[in-house]
């Protein structure tokens, strides 16, 4: 009969505690942090049945005490960090602190250790980072050494710090110690692949695969990866997919996400798409990264069905961070023949924030509702590209917001927008001046086409033969035959084709 498990007493509450220590990796009890203490006031009960053996007990530990430990480590150091980040204006405060922390800060456990959750979490400001390695670097004895995962730590701080000769050093530095491994090479390689150093990365690849102590692993095939993507080198992109398959690395979302960046860098939209098909085919998962690539992609490709597919995905996501992404689904939908791109634009317009403006934008959507006659709309995009500075240098552009104006006859509209676009420097191109002769001619006095005639001057723009043809009209349809003689000999002078029927036989 197996043995039956009481927790009543203090003794056997030790045992238990004693258990858990073990458990979580801990040798010494007298090395645990506070943090990892694990309440035992919930096992009083007995454990009466034949089935109630240590093996029943080790869910309990793993998926709740565990997690609990984990969580009040990662919650200790948050604080911490939050403590450093208010004072890491000076380095010297920040060492004092560490000096503080500095026995919880060399504390080990099962799965890592809580200097190393620190530089995790510091990941985002490099600076600090780099201050806490060096504080660590400096604490470092014989009995207390550093190994090769906070030295790649420190590589990787210092070369999102841009200060690429010190992740250097602290290489060389783990090599002379005996701990140059694959993760300090492949620390290294990150450096020079964020910095846009391709071919350093590419020998130090090189060097890897010379060193009979270190064999490349997956990552440092998808940091290659991700640097030949980057350069549009699809040929050696494929090449060390292929050695990773020929060497049968187990495959992970990184190397899935760095090709499906790769190819919609090249626009090869079609390997891009074999790639989320193989990826979605196997055993790994694809992550956030993975839907937000493939929505990109398809935007960038125009294919909307999917695009909109993938966006139903992740919409929540990239409502709230992915500005950049709406903007590509806009620039799709503007592109595009679809009934309702307009109200799909203004919908996903909403989730951009006034304070962040985009020229290129603005633009694009003047461009946008000149295009569907929607002149209210289009003159409220105007006027924001007039307050914030935004100048249209595009004379195509321009055609359509003066065509917009003379379909919707708004005439006078147009004589302010004119004006408006003159005094800001927009591109000034004689099609303006045109259709408000037009409009002046079939609509308005004469007197004020004349004035057109003088605002051309006034910007140095000549009257061409459209110009002197559409006066000819304008006059002949007001029965001004005088004028009309007069603009004939303009055509003379000049040398321009003379209309059929203007002297009747």
């Amino acid at each position: 009969m197996k043995p039956v498990w009481r927790f009543s007493s203090d003794a056997k509450r030790a045992q238990l505690l004693l258990f858990q220590f073990h458990f979580y990796g801990f040798s010494n009890p007298k090395t645990i942090p506070s943090f990892t203490s694990v309440p035992y006031r919930g096992f009083t009960r007995k454990f009466c049945t034949e089935s109630n053996n240590v093996s029943d007990l080790i869910p309990l530990f793993t998926a709740k005490a565990c997690t609990t430990a984990r969580e009040r480590l990662i919650n200790k150091v948050r604080i911490l960090k939050n403590e450093l980040l208010r004072e890491s204006s000076e380095a010297g405060r920040v060492h004092s602190i560490l000096d503080e922390y500095s026995d919880t800060l060399n504390l080990r456990y099962a799965s890592g250790s809580v200097f190393i959750e620190l530089m995790n979490q510091l990941d985002s400001k490099p600076s600090v980072a780099l201050q806490v390695f060096n504080w660590r670097r400096k604490k470092s004895s014989v009995e207390n050494p550093m190994d090769a995962y906070e030295y790649s730590k420190g590589i990787k701080a210092a070369g999102r710090s841009a200060n690429i000769e010190f992740a250097v050093m602290l290489f060389k530095e783990a090599a002379i110690k005996g701990i140059k491994k694959t993760i300090t090479y492949n620390a290294l390689m990150s450096v020079f692949m964020v910095n846009g150093l391709a071919d350093w990365c590419q020998s130090l690849f090189c060097d890897l695969k010379r060193d009979p102590t270190c064999d490349p692993s997956i990552a440092t095939y998808n940091i290659l990866i991700s640097v030949f993507g980057g350069l549009m080198l699809v040929d050696h992109m494929e090449a060390t997919f292929r050695e990773i398959q020929k060497l049968d690395l187990a495959m992970n979302i990184y190397t899935y996400n760095y090709l499906i960046a790769g190819y919609l860098t090249a626009w090869m939209w079609d390997d891009m798409e074999k790639v989320f098909q193989m990826l979605m085919s196997g055993p790994v998962e694809p992550n956030m990264k993975t839907y937000m690539l493939m929505l990109r992609g398809y935007a960038n490709s125009g294919n909307l069905d999917k695009m909109e597919e993938m966006y139903s995905l992740v919409s929540d996501h990239v409502n709230e961070n992915g500005f950049k992404l709406i903007s590509c689904m806009i620039c799709a939908y503007s592109k595009s023949s679809e009934v309702d791109r307009l109200e799909k634009i203004e919908a996903l317009m909403k989730f951009i924030p006034k304070e962040d403006y985009r020229p290129w934008l603005n633009v694009l959507l003047i461009k946008l509702y000149a295009k569907e006659d929607c002149l209210e709309k289009m003159e409220n995009a105007i006027n924001e590209a007039f307050q914030h500075g935004t100048s249209i240098t595009t004379n195509s552009i321009m055609r359509c917001i003066i065509a917009t104006y003379f379909r919707c006859n708004a005439v006078e509209k147009l004589e302010s927008f004119v004006r408006r676009a003159e005094i800001s420097g927009w591109v000034i191109c004689r099609s303006l001046y045109h259709c408000k002769l037009v409009m002046y001619g079939s609509q308005g006095p004469l007197i004020a086409m004349h004035n057109v005639l003088q605002e051309m001057e006034n910007v140095k723009l000549d009257c061409t033969k459209k110009t002197l043809w559409i006066m000819y009209k304008a006059y002949m349809s007001r029965g001004q035959g005088s004028m009309v003689l007069k603009t004939l000999g303009q055509m003379f002078k000049h040398g321009y084709e003379v209309p059929l029927g203007a002297f009747p036989s």
